[in-house]
This record gives C-alpha cells, sequence and structure tokens, in this order.
C-alpha cells in the first residue's frame, strides 16, 4: 500500500474521455428540459401505482400541502423560492375543491399531482454548464493550491507560489486504476462515507484530478445557502436534496431523478449515509432510498436491452475520506449527544460560534495535517466484488451473470419486495468495506485509546457521567498510555493482514513518534483541544465531547478487548 500511496501521490492521470461533449452529465444538461419532464411522467406513474385509488391520492396531497406549509413557517431558507407560498396556496385550493365533489373522470388529482412534480423536478435538477464547470474547476485549484503554499511556506507572499499542490495535502489510495477502468465500461455510482460540509468539494476534486468526467451528485439544498457554495455545485454537476422535505411525491421524484440519470449512463455520487456523521463514527446504517435507485436502474438496464446487445453495467464504489480533524466537529457531536441524552446532557451555550466559507478553508489549508481519500474496490449492485473486466465474482472468485437476480421464471421481473432486500444487502455489504478500507490515522488511534482508558477508569460511569468527569480526574499516565497505543497498534496491524481495516504509512515507526504525530494533529483546528501533554508529560483532554467524537473513528472494530 505504501508504493501505491507514493505512486498515486505523483502520477497525473489523463481524462478517459477526450472532451466534455463525451460526458453523460453533458447530455443530460443539453436535453434537461426533457429530461425534467421525463423524471415528472415517470414520478406520476409510480405514485399512481403506491396510491391507486382517488382517497389515497387526495390523502397523500393533502399531507404534502399540510407538511410544506409547515416547513415555509418553521424552517424557510434563503435559497427557498419566493413564490412558495402562493404555489402551495393554491394547490390547497384546488384541493379543498376536489374534495368536496365526486370523482367526474377527468382526471384533475392526477393533474395536481403532476404540477407538485414537476415543480419538485425542476428544483432537484442540476444545470451543468461546461463554461461554468471549467471557471470552477480552475478557480478552485487555483485557490486551493494558493492557500495551500501560503499555509506551508508560512509567508504571505507565498500565496503566489505554486511549489506545493493538492496533491501533497490529498492522498489518493487504493483501486484508482480499477475506478478508472470500469468508468470506462459502465456507470459508476460512488459512495463515500460524509463528516463534513467540505466533503463534496473534495469528492469533485478527486474525480477530476484521477480524469473521470464529472459526476452527478446530490448535496444537501442548505448548501445552496452559500452563494459561492451554489455556483460551485451547479457548475460541478449538483442535484439538490432537499432533506425536509419527506413527503411522498418529493421522494419519489427524487429517487426517479437518480434512477434515470443512472440509467442514462451519468456517474452519480452520493452520500448513503443521508447526512454527515454527527457522532464522528463512520455510518453503521444507511439511507436505502436513493441506494435503491441504482437497483431499479440495472433492473431496468437489462428489461431494455435487446437481445444480442451488451446491457451497461452499474458499478458500486466505497469510497472513505479521512481526517485529522473535523472543523464542524464540536456542533456535530453536540447535536448528536442532545438527541441521544436528551435530559442528561446539557451543552454549553456558545461552545463553538458560527464561522463563514472562507475561514473555514483558510483554516483547512491553514493546518499542516494531511487527508487521505481511499478508493474501494467495485461492486456490483448485489454487492459482489467485480474484477477489473467489469465481471461480478461469487465468494470463490468464480464469474457470476448479475442478470440472473433479477430473473423469474426466465424473464427479467420487477419485484419491489426482492428488490428491497436486494438493497439491504447491497447496504450491509457497504458498511463492511467501509470499515475494510479505512485509514487509521494515528490522530484516531491517541483519540480511540485515551477514551477508552478513561471509560475503564470509571466503569460505573454511562456516557454522560463520564463526559462530566471533574478536571482532577482527566489525566492518564503517558507509561499507561503508551503500552495501550502498542497494544491497540498492534491490533490494527492485524485487522489489515485480515483484510478488515487500513492504515497510514505514519502509524508505523517509533510509537513515541506515532502518538506525538496523533497528539500534534486530533482536533488541531478547535480552541478546546481534545487531548495535550501536560507539564509532566502526561495526557490530558480540555473537552471530552470532543475527544469521543474522534475515539467513534475506530468503533467497530472490538479494539476496546485490547485496551
Amino acid at each position: 500500500m505504501e508504493v501505491l500511496e507514493k505512486k498515486n501521490k505523483n502520477k497525473k492521470y489523463r481524462p478517459i474521455l477526450d472532451g466534455i461533449p463525451d460526458w453523460p452529465v453533458y447530455q443530460l444538461s443539453r436535453n434537461r428540459k426533457e429530461f425534467i419532464e421525463e423524471v415528472a411522467q415517470k414520478s406520476v406513474e409510480r405514485i399512481r401505482q403506491l396510491r391507486p385509488n382517488r382517497k389515497q391520492l387526495l390523502d397523500d396531497l393533502e399531507a404534502t400541502v399540510y407538511r410544506e406549509q409547515q416547513r415555509m413557517k418553521r424552517n424557510r431558507w434563503r435559497v427557498d423560492p419566493p413564490d412558495e407560498q402562493r404555489f402551495w396556496a393554491g394547490i390547497k385550493e384546488k384541493l379543498v375543491e376536489l374534495s368536496n365533489k365526486p370523482d367526474d373522470g377527468s382526471g384533475a388529482e392526477d393533474k395536481l399531482l403532476q404540477r407538485i412534480v414537476t415543480r419538485y423536478a425542476n428544483e432537484i435538477a442540476g444545470n451543468f454548464k461546461p463554461s461554468s464547470y471549467r471557471l470552477a474547476r480552475s478557480i478552485t485549484t487555483f485557490w486551493f493550491n494558493r492557500l495551500l503554499n501560503a499555509a506551508r511556506v508560512k509567508k504571505f507572499g507565498a500565496i503566489f507560489r505554486n511549489k506545493y499542490t493538492l496533491r501533497d495535502k490529498i492522498q489518493i489510495v487504493g483501486k484508482v486504476k480499477q475506478l478508472r477502468k470500469l468508468a470506462r465500461l459502465g456507470t459508476i455510482v460512488m459512495v463515500p462515507t460524509h463528516f463534513s460540509n467540505l466533503d463534496s468539494i473534495l469528492i469533485g476534486w478527486v474525480i477530476h484530478a484521477l480524469g473521470l468526467p464529472a459526476f452527478i451528485y446530490g448535496a444537501g439544498l442548505n448548501l445552496f445557502n452559500i452563494k459561492i457554495f451554489a455556483y460551485f455545485m451547479n457548475s460541478l454537476g449538483a442535484y439538490k436534496v432537499d432533506r425536509r422535505k419527506k413527503n411522498l411525491p418529493y421522494l419519489e421524484t427524487l429517487k426517479m431523478y437518480s434512477s434515470l440519470a443512472i440509467q442514462k449512463g451519468a456517474h452519480s455520487l452520493f452520500f448513503p449515509g443521508g447526512t454527515r456523521s454527527r457522532s464522528g463514527a463512520i455510518e453503521k446504517t444507511l439511507k436505502l432510498g436513493l441506494l435503491s435507485t441504482a437497483i431499479e436502474a440495472q433492473r431496468n438496464i437489462y428489461l431494455n436491452t435487446s437481445e444480442g446487445e451488451e446491457p451497461r453495467k452499474i458499478f458500486i464504489v466505497p469510497v472513505t475520506l479521512n481526517y485529522h480533524f473535523v472543523l464542524e466537529a464540536p456542533d456535530l457531536i453536540e447535536e448528536y449527544l442532545s438527541v441521544k441524552g436528551q435530559d442528561r446532557y446539557l451543552p454549553e451555550q456558545d461552545k463553538y460560534g458560527s464561522f463563514q466559507l472562507l475561514r473555514f478553508l483558510i483554516k483547512f489549508f491553514g493546518k499542516g495535517s494531511n487527508i487521505s481519500v481511499s478508493i474501494g474496490r467495485g461492486l456490483d449492485v448485489m454487492g459482489n466484488y467485480v474484477n477489473d473486466e467489469g465481471d461480478s465474482l461469487d465468494a470463490q472468485g468464480r464469474v457470476i451473470k448479475t442478470r440472473d437476480y433479477f430473473v423469474s421464471n426466465g424473464y427479467i421481473t420487477i419485484d419491489k419486495q426482492r428488490e428491497d432486500e436486494y438493497t439491504r444487502m447491497l447496504s450491509h455489504r457497504i458498511v463492511a468495506e467501509y470499515h475494510r478500507i479505512n485509514r487509521v490515522f494515528a490522530s484516531h488511534l491517541v483519540a480511540f485509546v485515551a477514551f477508552e482508558m478513561w471509560q475503564q477508569k470509571h466503569p460505573k460511569l454511562d456516557l454522560f457521567g463520564l463526559l462530566r468527569l471533574p478536571e482532577e480526574d482527566q489525566v492518564l499516565e503517558y507509561a499507561e498510555f503508551r503500552q495501550a497505543c502498542k497494544r491497540v497498534r498492534k491490533q490494527i496491524y492485524r485487522l489489515k493482514e485480515q483484510g478488515k481495516a487500513n492504515h497510514a504509512t505514519h502509524l508505523k515507526g517509533k510509537i513515541d513518534l506515532v502518538i506525538r504525530h496523533g497528539m500534534e494533529n486530533v482536533g488541531i483546528f478547535h480552541l478546546n483541544r481534545p487531548l495535550l501533554f501536560n507539564k509532566e508529560g502526561n495526557i490530558i483532554t480540555q473537552d471530552l465531547s470532543l475527544l469521543y467524537y474522534y475515539h467513534n473513528r475506530l468503533t467497530g472494530y472490538d479494539l476496546e478487548k485490547v485496551i
């Protein structure tokens, strides 16, 4: 892995497609109006299958209007369209009219559903433009490189130099060659872990750096509140996901948008955890909605492929993003603990103030610690590994046909219950792959060991009691801590040998140097550091909640047993 890491770090990848006009995302944008109309029409058909009689449909439309009006009262965002209240007031008026008269066979309720779904489809749809994409790509690379040089050289004048590049800051490791091959053979659905608002921009840069065409990707609508974010995301192929909207018409339209885009060959990216990890742990359960669209798309490709024609395969590629620190960590863990503990956890007020995007980026690049992006081995939509030729493999490494999973009585069939089970199987496999390709940093090691040691020293305290531990008890003897770190590191080595985890190269070497590296980098940005050395050379913390957040990165490996 170390040889591969150095090789990937310095390698410049040629684009796998010569020009933007060849990119599937460009083809979608050229036919944007027709695509939106297709999404809306097929969404209506799907909803009518789920709500076949008039009363069921009207009940769902009434629930949709109610939820939308509540959302507008309680949780409005700047990015929301100005005509929302007028639109939904008009829908409500029409619904009242329809509810008070019998069905006249005119299909008025279907037309009303069409209006709602078409509005949603237009809201969700991305608007990729080649000129904007080139400009956004150039600006991103230019300014990130400049910030990086100023930070590394520690002089303002260095902002105009170009000694360091993003490849010095961001290490891309794992199955890069296979990813590039699979992107030529079929359609990629990339599914990364999600820890920070920076993830979308980071993954966008990685896709470009690896010579891949732009992906469409689902980005939270809240990020479009920031104008500069909105510009970059629109330019880079993002479609909008509004997690405030839980009604049936919206969710079915969103899923249909994803499914049809994948069927048309657009490489896609979404965060299957649904939102940033509040606890700091790798996702254990995934949202199945968008994940199911990959399986539906593969089934429809098989259904619509003529005999003798080679069907296009969909490949799922897990990716883990590995940071020493997450800038939003104080807010995320506070939210997690508030939900988990309810009245048992009382967060401190104004623990961590808000900050602007520019400050976010300057601080991020101003710190010396690196990031790594781990590319996992490709899977088919059933969760089977695939080889470099795109063939699916069973547990014994034999080639199998994914098409057979959709066949019943000799024919490709639509079976929602069966595909729901396939989606669950795929989600479990992705979670297992996240843990397998997760790259353990020294900062993860020291945070995990320290928090576990405090837990073991106070076995009668629950989590919330431990977080209120008096300051005089927040000290660990270095010699004891050092030995625990050695034991845990040894177990991480074993897990790597077994193919159950991975680790950064800096985790090797003298344990004291590894510990120091971890201590210097864990939560490096935060005002209250999760771990520090005191004057006596022992281990202390300034914030146990933050330490808990960084500790959680290594949960799920049973490392507690070797502390």
